[in-house]
């Protein structure tokens, strides 16, 4: 039996309860402040917009943890999940992302890799795509006792840094191995 699984036995024998995303979190959008292309300062802070980083600017507006979940424009991966987004630091955020933040009882690095598991196709709306602030609130989240919560937010983020591995190992295995046209290529004959 794994891990997880004796904590799920120990903590949650009944099963796990669901809870709309508005209890599970700090949601933060009307703090946000859109500020157009022309206007901003460029900076130091990141400018984040429904797909993250759009620019770097002046000010911010957040300083802490943050989870970003696209709400306008391009919301969703092509698999119907929404864009989600882990912010950290001192960062400034438009109208484009909805931003939560930790309540107790429910881990903000939980609640960003079971966001990215949610199907938003249905609650999309609109011509220029939406996923509008009370559809968000509404979303209901598996909530499991704190100590599962953790134990795979260790999980998936371990998975999280071996794929990263292995993308970048990836990345310097092609770049080491590809030989390019302009590359001269030494021919010997190594018999004599």
């Amino acid at each position: 039996m794994s891990k997880l699984e004796k904590l799920m036995e120990q903590y949650c024998p009944k099963g796990v309860e669901y809870m709309t995303l508005e209890k599970c979190c700090e949601i933060l959008d009307k703090k946000r402040k859109p500020v157009t292309k022309a206007a901003r300062e460029a900076g130091e802070y990141p400018y984040y917009g429904a797909n993250g980083i759009q620019d770097y600017v002046s000010d911010y507006i957040f300083d802490g943890v943050y989870v970003l979940v696209g709400e306008d424009g391009s919301v969703m991966t092509p698999d119907g999940n929404p864009v989600v987004n882990w912010a950290e630091g001192k960062i400034w955020v438009n109208n484009h992302a909805h931003i939560i933040a930790e309540k107790d009882g429910v881990l903000l690095r939980y609640l960003f890799h079971f966001l990215q598991t949610v199907n938003v196709k249905p609650l999309i709306h609109g011509n220029i795509p939406k996923l509008t602030g009370g559809d968000f609130r509404a979303l209901q989240i598996p909530v499991p006792h704190i100590e599962v919560q953790r134990e795979i937010v260790r999980i998936l983020d371990n998975f999280t840094e071996l794929t990263a591995r292995q993308k970048q190992y990836e990345y310097y295995r092609d770049l080491l191995l590809t030989f390019g046209e302009d590359d001269t290529t030494i021919v010997t004959d190594r018999q004599g």
